[in-house]
């Protein structure tokens, strides 16, 4: 990381494994969706779940990202969320229930540069703070059966090139 920023990162787990749940789509974040991810990552195993979806004030007991993170707590799973991204007015913040560790935005004046170069030469621009030798489509590692993929993503062979 010294080519990005000087100081020491503390706090990163080299070994940890990343895994991601697909919730939204063309039309929309489904409570359904949304709740199944939560369900999966428990049944995974996961530690750590860190979610970045909301939307305005809901109550807690019509609210997805309430409800799956209570179930997650009560497996020892911690829980991060995102506040939003409006405000500052009132109700501006989200996802305030007290098992949730709510985390607002914030910024830096640093880049930390990561193009991704598929097989098939596209580049893709992006942000991080590793390189990555290579990608792999987590439908392959991870048994996704191609029936959970929406008509518009996920469709077979579009892989190529990301291995």
């Amino acid at each position: 990381m010294s080519e990005y920023a000087s100081g020491m990162a503390r706090g990163v787990g080299p070994k940890a494994r990343l895994v991601v749940y697909m919730v939204c789509w063309k039309a929309g974040c489904f409570d359904l969706d949304i709740l199944a991810a939560f369900d999966r990552a428990i049944a995974d195993g996961v530690a750590v779940i860190s979610v970045s979806i909301g939307g305005g004030y809901v109550p807690y007991y019509l609210d997805c990202i309430t409800l799956g993170p209570f179930a997650a707590t009560a497996k020892r799973v911690f829980v991060a969320s995102s506040a939003r991204n409006d405000g500052p007015t009132g109700l501006s913040v989200t996802n305030l229930a007290p098992w949730l560790t709510t985390v607002g935005a914030g910024s830096i004046d640093r880049n930390f540069p990561a193009d991704v170069t598929l097989g098939n030469g596209k580049t893709l621009p992006g942000v991080s703070l590793y390189s990555v030798g290579h990608l792999v489509y987590l439908g392959k590692a991870g048994g996704l059966s191609i029936a959970l993929c929406m008509e518009s993503g996920c469709r077979q062979g579009e892989d190529r090139g990301m291995q």
